[in-house]
């Protein structure tokens, strides 16, 4: 079922990125950036926060192979569009429409997660929340958590649209809002910690909030310059 609803969210995109890109061809460059630098991001962050932990594993290369991480991806595409937009002298803001597709693609993956097993917390005590693995034991329910984050943007980001507010900033606030959820909620995910209780993905989530915030600031700054 991953493969499957990781397909739909990237054809949802997809179609909604080559119907805006009808009034200007430039979005649809941006967007395969977008799509190229996010399936790079998602493996490079996998493998520098746990893939290589897996160095000496009998699996390692399915692992290798089936490991990636929505942080990263997050990363590698802001960053790809970027770099795109300024190759191609595209001086408007893209965040808006990303942050109406984004949210809905990662949840659809969380869908897959849910069903393949991974992506799991913790496990711990037994209660009406906990989800029981394939082995019997208790985790603490991170994916249904995760899926429900991202389908609450995705209202949010329909609302800020319809009500036009804080043009521009959508991505910036799902980037901020987003790192700082899952910079918490990696605390009680399954996760490998590299320094202390400190996972790798939690320094990517730092990364994306800062990302963030100064993206905010810069573009508040532009739209208050204007005459």
């Amino acid at each position: 079922m991953y493969r499957w609803t990781l397909g739909l969210g990237i054809l949802l995109s997809a179609l909604f990125w080559i119907r805006h890109s009808r009034r200007e061809t430039r979005l649809l460059w941006i967007y395969l950036a977008a799509l190229f630098g996010a399936f790079a991001g998602a493996k490079a962050v996998y493998w520098a926060a746990e893939g290589f932990l897996q160095l000496n594993a009998p699996d390692r290369w399915l692992q290798w192979a089936t490991g990636k991480s929505v942080l990263g991806a997050l990363l590698g595409g802001y960053v790809s569009v970027e770099l795109m937009k300024r190759s191609l002298k595209y001086p408007h803001a893209t965040g808006d429409l990303f942050a109406a597709t984004v949210p809905l693609g990662i949840a659809l993956g969380r869908l897959g997660c849910w069903s393949a097993g991974c992506c799991q917390g913790q496990v711990c005590q037994p209660a009406w929340y906990t989800l029981v693995d394939a082995h019997g034991h208790h985790r603490w329910p991170s994916v249904p958590l995760e899926l429900g984050f991202n389908l609450l943007a995705v209202g949010a980001f329909g609302l800020l649209r319809r009500l036009q507010g804080l043009p521009g900033q959508h991505f910036h606030l799902y980037l901020i809002g987003y790192g700082c959820f899952r910079f918490l909620h990696e605390t009680v995910r399954d996760t490998p910690r590299l320094m202390g209780q400190v996972s790798g993905y939690q320094i990517v989530c730092l990364i994306l909030v800062v990302i963030g915030v100064v993206g905010f600031e810069l573009r508040r700054g532009r739209i208050h310059s204007r005459p």
